[in-house]
């Protein structure tokens, strides 16, 4: 027990099954952290429970000083609960550490499986029963934390005594598709707004991603800044004062006149990767996108569906004027390659979809010595296209891909006229439905697009 200005705190740790279904099984820890308002002589005792349920997935509860934000209001009614959801924070963590011990994706999947929502629900109701019996409590979620209350009113409508969602209804039928196509637009318009607001941020934001196009860039902690990387700092613009926050960033970008020279300076570097890092929550990345599925592999949806939205395309900014457009709170394949959190997880499958180059995985000249081996044959269809060649000019060959080469240029990527083997998850050709609309616009582009 501690105290901070107005406010008593209490830890407490819990012993859960992995899988509730296997009581007796493997267990872990799930920590969860009491609040009371400081001064009352019964210490909180006299006041319901409210339990928190935090938005992500992937992030500890809040560790608050004092009464601050929404917490000040609710210790007028309550005692809080600050939970830990299994995976995050103190509880047992699913980080690179403990899923690399786990050897295959298989196994890795498989104990993920354990960390949704209704695993959650079902240590929520085992604290209860240890904390207040067979007496309900009140749920507060936020974000992802509104999903895990809906779940916890299917599971246990017994054990809630009242529940307030913040920001985070599922769809009853909604699949991950159906999300980013909604999703997408809205984030399109935080952009448009984010430059009403500061119409010099347009020129900046162009400028970094040029220079990005042409460098290879290293954030502290070993994160590559890539042109999509860089779009993703567009997730602060879903915060009430991050439009505030990324221009103060973009601001500060450069040592000097872009024109003499300069580089991303340090400063810049720095709150970039403290925006764009995985470090704090791994487990996001992991589950994010999976907490949208409806019975079914959601493949990547962020990633396809943003080919419907080609103002999204970076490239035109960058070989252009066209507004670069920021995306928001998604999760692509390349981000399990240019994070070096993501990248240790655990060992990925060759075809699996983590696995397939992706917007962001454009190996830059002599990075790396490797050779592109020839794609699997499978189904053609004859068609235009962009595709990339991962390797560094010397180790190019004929095996590096179909077609009949129309433009080359040294950092990787080829425009062709080429016959795509759309049975191979190894080549963009694999999709050609999501590039089809780009096919009548065929021209040479940057690496990072």
């Amino acid at each position: 027990m501690f105290c901070q200005p107005g406010t008593v705190l209490t830890d407490h740790m819990f012993t859960v099954p992995l899988d509730h279904q296997e009581p007796g099984g493997e267990q872990i820890e799930v920590f969860a952290r009491e609040v009371v308002p400081a001064g009352r002589r019964d210490g909180g005792a006299g006041l319901p429970w409210l339990v928190y349920l935090q938005g992500g997935p992937g992030f500890g509860s809040p560790r608050p000083i004092g009464r601050e934000s929404w917490l000040n209001r609710a210790l007028d009614d309550y005692r809080v609960l600050l939970l830990d959801q299994r995976g995050t924070g103190r509880s047992t963590p699913a980080s690179r550490h403990t899923l690399a011990r786990l050897g295959s994706p298989r196994a890795q999947a498989d104990y993920l499986a354990h960390f949704r929502a209704d695993s959650i629900v079902r240590d929520a109701e085992l604290i209860r029963r240890r904390l207040l019996g067979d007496e309900p409590w009140s749920l507060l979620g936020q974000s992802f934390g509104g999903f895990c209350t809906v779940t916890y009113l299917s599971f246990a409508p017994e054990g809630i005594r009242e529940a307030l969602i913040g920001g985070g209804l599922p769809g009853l039928g909604a699949t991950a598709d159906d999300v980013y196509r909604v999703t997408y637009p809205i984030v399109a318009e935080r952009n448009r707004r984010h430059y009403e607001r500061f119409p010099m941020d347009a020129d900046r934001a162009r400028a970094i991603a040029r220079h990005l196009a042409g460098h290879e860039v290293i954030m502290p902690g070993g994160g590559r800044l890539t042109v999509p990387v860089f779009q993703g700092l567009g997730r602060m613009l879903g915060a009430s004062r991050g439009s505030d926050t990324l221009h103060y960033l973009l601001e500060d970008a450069f040592t000097g006149p872009v024109l003499s020279g300069a580089v991303l300076s340090d400063t810049f570097l720095a709150r970039a990767a403290a925006e764009l890092s995985f470090t704090e929550a791994p487990l996001y990345a992991l589950v994010h996108e999976a907490s949208y599925a409806q019975g079914s592999a959601t493949r990547w949806a962020a990633d396809r569906i943003m080919a419907e939205f080609p103002e999204f395309d970076p490239a035109a900014a960058v070989d252009g004027d066209i507004t670069f457009l920021f995306t928001g709170e998604m999760i692509y394949p390349w981000m399990f390659e240019t994070d070096p959190v993501l990248r240790r997880c655990g060992t990925r499958r060759k075809n699996s979809p983590s696995a397939t180059p992706g917007r962001g995985s454009t190996t830059r000249p002599g990075s790396r010595p490797a050779t592109c081996p020839p794609p699997r044959r499978s189904t053609t269809r004859t068609c235009t296209c962009r595709w990339r060649c991962r390797c560094p000019p010397p180790a190019r060959s004929a095996a590096c891909g179909p077609g009949s080469r129309t433009s080359t240029s040294t950092t990787g990527w080829r425009t062709a006229t080429a016959r795509c083997w759309t049975g191979s998850s190894r080549w963009p050709g694999a999709r050609p439905d999501a590039r089809r609309r780009r096919a009548s616009a065929v021209r040479p582009t940057r690496p990072d697009k």
